[in-house]
């Protein structure tokens, strides 16, 4: 009898063994080797304004912001620039008021258009200037494969590189009229279920944003009998 227990817990401990435990993968959405650089105070200031969008390439990478496996969004971080008084001033009055940003999960279709999903809250980003700063979400954000991570700027945010090489581009949603130039137009898209073309493409310029999506477990295979 004796044998008998021993051998059943032998063979226990080896199936215990063999068996890999379900797994998570943390990604970093949007992260490079060398984090681009937001513009200001440098002269031009550049800043990202009323709008929602991605970065459409790179370098030689594209689809840094679509979401690689199912997974769920726990926080997102912004680099900022430090602009000056003066130019902080321009910007709010330019584009109505403090500085502020938000991610917007988007779900893309044909044509270059794209249905919001969900947002994380709106974030006030003065107390930030010339920092990186990490936004964990109280909710975090269910997403699915081929979705895509968003900024979205109901005001303006001093989170832009410039100065890039023709092989970087972001999308952004097309204003009223495609006239994408036309800065003091709206297209922020904070309104879950909306629909918005992403036709606005700004070549040689860089959203400097990241999302960290924690991928969901995936079983471990059995080990060899």
């Amino acid at each position: 009898m004796m044998r008998l227990l021993l051998l059943f817990a032998l063979a226990t401990a080896g199936s215990l063994a063999g068996a890999l435990p379900a797994a998570a993968k943390v990604v970093e959405l949007g992260a490079s080797a060398t984090p681009p650089v937001p513009s200001c105070p440098a002269k031009p200031c550049f800043a990202a304004s009323r709008t929602t969008g991605y970065q459409a390439k790179a370098g030689d990478q594209r689809g840094i912001y679509a979401v690689p496996e199912d997974g769920r969004i726990v926080a997102w971080s912004i680099s900022l620039a430090d602009p000056g008084e003066r130019q902080t001033s321009f910007f709010e009055r330019q584009f109505g008021g403090a500085a502020s940003a938000q991610i917007t999960i988007l779900r893309p279709g044909r044509k270059l258009y794209a249905r919001t999903l969900a947002s994380s809250p709106r974030q006030r980003l003065e107390p930030y200037f010339g920092q990186t700063v990490q936004f964990p979400l109280a909710r975090s954000i269910a997403v699915r494969k081929g979705w895509v991570v968003a900024l979205t700027v109901p005001t303006w945010a001093p989170a832009l590189a410039v100065g890039l090489g023709n092989d970087h581009s972001w999308r952004a949603a097309s204003r009223r009229g495609g006239a994408c130039a036309e800065l003091e137009t709206q297209s922020p898209q904070t309104t879950d279920g909306t629909i918005a073309r992403y036709r606005c493409l700004f070549r040689t310029a860089r959203l400097t944003y990241t999302a960290t999506l924690v991928t969901d477990p995936v079983s471990g295979a059995a080990g060899p009998d």
